[in-house]
């Protein structure tokens, strides 16, 4: 099976739509004019358009605060109930809109700042929604379009003057990019002028993540929660639990963020995570059940297609997964499912199947990279175990010195230097990523294999053990060779080191 990813809009070409939830397929939203080329128009023109209905939206990121004509002080009324309000109100609550309604959006604001070209907050918000749809569409080509509105906002109206949005927008945008220290930088800026503004936390969060500081992370999870209450929050409290390897906290957050969603995304996404969570603890059964909730509400909601596939590789129901990866894939081209497929494929022995992903994967990320995104991490995981292991050595030693250092990255140095035969500088990056998240069968196995490289026999046997006990399908490679290394240690794990 060949599975060819979304393509970038024109220039050069569209990417393939996705799907809403009726199984209709949806357009990507239309590219605006370049931001900071529209030219000014006319007070006479601006009021005319807007009294004759052109211009559909006016309520801001908030919800609250609505747009006026360019000098004019007389607001432009909300606009009526449908797709932009209600994307409107998504953002309001912290959540993720619907695909339709993003796209309903993006169409509203392109056409309202192409008229007043002078509203910062309206800048700011397309720039955002610009963010969230190449995020949600793997589509890399719309930052440079986000970063363009997010600066052109701060033109018309400087953060220092109160448009933090702009400040927020950016944050995201610098994650989205993995440019974690950057994302601090911002999101602590608005912090700093704003510490009651709460839609920059879950920012910063993601910041604090990718720079490996719990602490910072785990008290703007709490500001998180005493500023905003609700489903989202509880999910970023859920997923700050899972990344601590505390999963009996990480799912009664999420119960509790199902019990508090208040629309059909909101609970889309609580189903994922739960399903994420029972994939976790190697339960592919209960994982199915949950993507298959989700993809209940949500039939185009990709990242459960993938999930799902991953969990009924794991059972063994080879064509569903097929179809599920294939049908992920189409609408949500991301290259971990690229490489996550092509590894199960290699593990079936189907060679040139697994090949031709791994072609695919190098393309996608060659892609996102000319568009300003870091994605070393993953391209280490890749070159240590299907590639060069001292290429993904020295990508990740730049990562780590650029003082990236979460968990995930000091998992993918220490088994690239492993791979690489320095099993000896290994293992402290390996044991790093397991006193974060112990219950992480990845990490755990990682480490598991380092030492035993090392004759460390007791702690290798007990971390292999660990592994295979959390979660024995983590993976369709790396799970049945951390089984061969056991068998080949022999015996209980020993209580030593």
């Amino acid at each position: 099976m060949d599975v060819t990813p979304q393509q970038p809009p024109e220039p050069p070409a569209p990417p393939q739509p996705p799907l809403d939830p009726s199984g209709a397929e949806l357009a990507p939203p239309a590219q605006a004019p370049l931001p900071l080329d529209l030219p000014p128009v006319s007070l006479r023109t601006t009021l005319r358009r807007a009294a004759m209905g052109v211009v559909a939206g006016a309520v801001l990121v908030t919800g609250a605060v609505v747009a006026v004509p360019d000098d004019e002080e007389k607001p432009v009324p909300p606009p009526a109930p449908g797709p932009v309000s209600r994307a409107l109100e998504a953002r309001a609550l912290g959540s993720p809109a619907s695909l339709s309604d993003l796209t309903a959006l993006i169409g509203d604001r392109q056409e309202w700042v192409g008229t007043h070209p002078s509203d910062a907050r309206s800048w700011a918000l397309l720039g955002s929604a610009f963010v969230e749809w190449g995020q949600r569409s793997a589509d890399a080509s719309y930052y440079g379009r986000a970063e363009q509105a997010l600066k052109r906002s701060l033109e018309v109206e400087p953060g220092e003057r109160g448009n933090t949005a702009a400040w927020v927008g950016l944050a995201v945008l610098a994650n989205a990019r993995h440019d974690f220290g950057t994302a601090k930088k911002w999101g602590e800026r608005v912090r700093a002028r704003q510490p009651g503004q709460w839609d920059v936390y879950p920012a910063l969060i993601d910041a604090y993540d990718g720079l490996g500081d719990r602490r910072s992370a785990n008290a703007a999870v709490e500001r998180l929660a005493a500023l905003h209450s609700g489903a989202p929050a509880l999910v970023r409290s859920a997923l700050r639990y899972r990344d601590g390897g505390r999963q009996q906290e990480a799912l009664a957050d999420a119960h509790k963020a199902l019990d508090r969603a208040t629309t059909p995304t909101q609970a889309t996404e609580c189903r994922y995570l739960l399903g994420e969570l029972a994939w976790d603890r190697g339960e592919p059964e209960e994982a199915v059940t949950q993507y298959d909730l989700a993809l209940r509400d949500d039939p185009a909601h990709h990242p459960s297609l993938a999930g799902r596939a991953r969990a009924l590789v794991a059972l063994g129901r080879t064509d569903e997964a097929q179809r599920d990866y294939k049908a992920a894939l189409a609408g949500l081209p991301r290259p971990v499912y690229m490489l996550e497929l092509g590894e199960w494929y290699e593990s079936l022995g189907r060679e040139a199947d697994a090949r031709s992903q791994y072609a695919q994967f190098r393309e996608a990320l060659g892609r996102e990279a000319a568009q300003g995104v870091d994605d070393a991490a993953l391209r280490g995981r890749f070159e240590a175990d299907h590639g060069d292991p001292a290429t993904a050595v020295e990508l990740l030693k730049v990562e780590w010195s650029r003082s990236h250092r979460s968990a995930a990255v000091a998992d993918a140095l220490g088994w690239a230097l492993h791979r690489a035969g320095d099993s000896a500088s290994a293992v402290a990056y390996a044991k790093q990523a397991v006193s974060v998240d112990g219950h992480n069968a990845w990490y755990t196995a990682h480490l598991g294999a380092i030492q035993q490289a090392l004759a460390d026999y007791g702690p290798a046997r007990r971390n292999l053990q660990e592994a295979l006990r959390v979660n024995p399908h983590f993976s369709p490679l790396e799970g049945p060779a951390a089984q061969r290394a056991l068998r080949a240690l022999g015996g209980p794990a020993e209580d030593d080191g």
